[in-house]
């Protein structure tokens, strides 16, 4: 029989890329955002591959739309094998200028987005007695990254959920796994949002981080996609995405020195006193 896989944010980036590989595997796949088109334009792509796919436009801060589209995927599929949490917001400025709606919104999303799809779905892998879910996280959430609190506090709280799950449900035969990349050479900036002591700033601040995304280095969001797979597969409970563990690794050796670089990156009211 057929696996089947659910992917928040999928519409485009990371999600997209992943429900397409996913699709090459031969899962069928169901499709949750918020934007219907999008995630339409892919399900079609994923039937071209010889796949079935659903599209269930979704608000993950909704615990009742997720609900229904859990709901609704086991209906039509008759049974889900993966879940993978990948809807999120990116955010860059000082901490004192994000506002608590600010903060709801972030974390809203990156982290009760993705408990609201686990608790939706728990039960019904622990009567199967066997269930996949992968959270994607972020280096964010392994490393403290200045001028990216409430992004890094929601991705810290992303990898404490995902560690603490995999460490009590792996006796029940669900697996539960993380990723962990970098900067993505993705569409971030759609929903991103960026603050600073000024407009000039914040859009100074959008500006960076547009011209990074686009840098050729950055590892793409079909490098993720495969690190996601690699979870699936190998039942891996953490996998570091390409140029995050030179990151990782810096941080854990000089702390001192990265923290004081990424200040100076990021930190452009500072550079201009």
């Amino acid at each position: 029989m057929t696996n089947t896989v659910i992917i928040t944010g999928a519409s485009q980036g990371i999600g997209r890329a992943t429900a397409l590989l996913f699709a090459r595997h031969q899962y069928e796949v169901v499709l949750a955002a918020r934007q219907a088109d999008r995630l339409e334009a892919t399900a079609a792509e994923i039937r071209e591959l010889g796949q079935e796919a659903i599209a269930i436009p979704t608000d993950v801060t909704d615990p009742l739309q997720v609900q229904d589209m859990i709901q609704k995927a086991i209906a039509h599929f008759g049974r889900v094998d993966v879940l993978i949490n990948n809807a999120g917001i990116f955010c860059l400025g000082p901490v004192e200028a994000f506002s608590l709606d600010d903060w709801h919104k972030i974390i809203d999303t990156n982290l009760w987005g993705y408990i609201h799809t686990i608790n939706a779905i728990l039960p019904y892998f622990l009567e199967r007695g066997q269930g996949t879910i992968v959270n994607v996280s972020s280096i964010g959430g392994i490393e403290p990254i200045p001028y990216h609190v409430p992004y890094t506090a929601s991705k810290y709280a992303v990898t404490g959920l995902t560690r603490s799950l995999h460490a009590e449900l792996a006796p029940k035969n669900i697996h539960v796994g993380g990723v962990y990349p970098s900067f993505i050479s993705t569409q971030l900036m759609e929903r991103a949002i960026f603050r600073g002591g000024s407009e000039e700033t914040a859009q100074a601040r959008t500006e960076l981080v547009g011209k990074a995304i686009q840098t050729p280095v950055l590892e793409k969001p079909e490098d993720v996609a495969k690190s996601i797979w690699t979870v699936v597969k190998d039942k891996r409970p953490d996998v570091v995405v390409g140029s995050a563990n030179f990151w990782k690794a810096a941080y854990q050796l000089t702390p001192s020195l990265m923290q004081t670089l990424v200040r100076r990156v990021f930190g452009l009211e500072e550079r201009s006193k």
